[in-house]
């Protein structure tokens, strides 16, 4: 019986050890930098509870990650590690373009991951990090329990397709100025921004007034950066990220995904069951009256989604 129980604790040893299911070394809260191509990216550890480190990669556009804020709520049970991408907030880079590649910035994953011994993880990803964790994801790494995809940005074509598409809903007297002056490439026309700003009341953040985190998002925001990647337009892409498309690539993500998506979401319920239909026994939630920044517009039922997902992960 004694040399049975040596034989089952050294076998479940070799399935912690060699394998690489243990659990992460305790986090501690604070801040600090870590080392990448490039420079130093910032990132920050909220709580210390006992269950699976919760990753954030923020949305894109140049900015950082403060708008995610709301969502520290979610360290009552974990640790939340926040981080600024290179470029971004906290963690200012060389305008360099060679470093604004998505390939560069998965990599950064990778090396926040290994600085801060993050064995076992879950991965969330708004917007432009959605299309980071996709590609993490493809590359198959390990120690990742579960990915959150919210607002999902998986194809560039369709997300702004389906932006025109919402532009049409607004009132001819918005759509038309919107319109002429994307055409005419007129963006600094004294009509332009006014209009923008009632789209993005109503399908990016709808509860006003914004937050002090979301203005200080875009008062901080690397234009340069977000003119290279996607372009400076609002409905159509000229960036390097304008052919970008991992459709036919989602049904490989083969671990527990949920997808959210706001009521009035830029990226749409429909697109987002779309992406839900690829992905083996992905969830999805739709969270009510909000846009593209759910953690903004109803941050109790985006916390509720995301609190209850990585609960039942962990349970299983």
């Amino acid at each position: 019986m004694k040399r049975l129980i040596f034989v089952l604790v050294f076998f479940s040893y070799l399935i912690v050890t060699v394998l690489g299911y243990g659990q992460t070394d305790s986090l501690s809260a604070g801040e600090g930098f870590v080392e990448v191509t490039g420079g130093k990216v910032w990132y920050k550890i909220v709580g210390s509870g006992t269950g699976i480190p919760l990753l954030m990669l923020h949305g894109g556009y140049g900015v950082s990650s403060i708008y995610l804020r709301p969502l520290e709520a979610l360290a009552d049970q974990r640790p939340v590690v926040f981080f600024d991408q290179l470029g971004c907030g906290n963690s200012p880079g060389p305008s360099d373009t060679a470093l604004w590649t998505i390939e560069k910035f998965v990599e950064q994953i990778a090396a926040v991951r290994k600085a801060l011994n993050l064995k076992q993880v879950h991965l969330y990803g708004h917007s432009w990090g959605s299309m980071l964790a996709t590609d993490y994801m493809l590359g198959k790494p390990a120690g990742v329990r579960s990915v959150i995809l919210a607002s999902p940005v998986l194809s560039i074509e369709r997300y702004f397709q389906d932006k025109v598409k919402l532009l049409e809903t607004l009132p001819d007297s918005i759509s038309k100025v919107i319109k002429k002056n994307e055409l005419e490439g007129t963006l600094d026309s004294p009509d332009y921004m006014p209009a923008i700003m009632v789209f993005l009341g109503q399908f990016f953040a709808r509860k006003q007034p914004w937050s002090d985190e979301l203005n200080q998002a875009f008062a901080t925001m690397n234009h340069s950066m977000g003119v290279y990647m996607f372009g400076p337009y609002n409905f159509h892409s000229t960036g390097t990220l304008a052919g970008y498309n991992r459709i036919e690539r989602l049904s490989e993500i083969n671990l527990p995904t949920l997808l959210i998506t706001g009521e009035y979401d830029i990226s749409t319920p429909a697109t987002a069951k779309y992406y839900q239909s690829l992905i083996p026994g992905a969830e999805l939630v739709i969270i009510e009256n909000a846009g593209h920044l759910t953690m903004q517009d109803n941050v109790e039922a985006d916390i509720k989604a995301i609190g209850d997902f990585l609960n039942r992960v962990e349970n299983e």
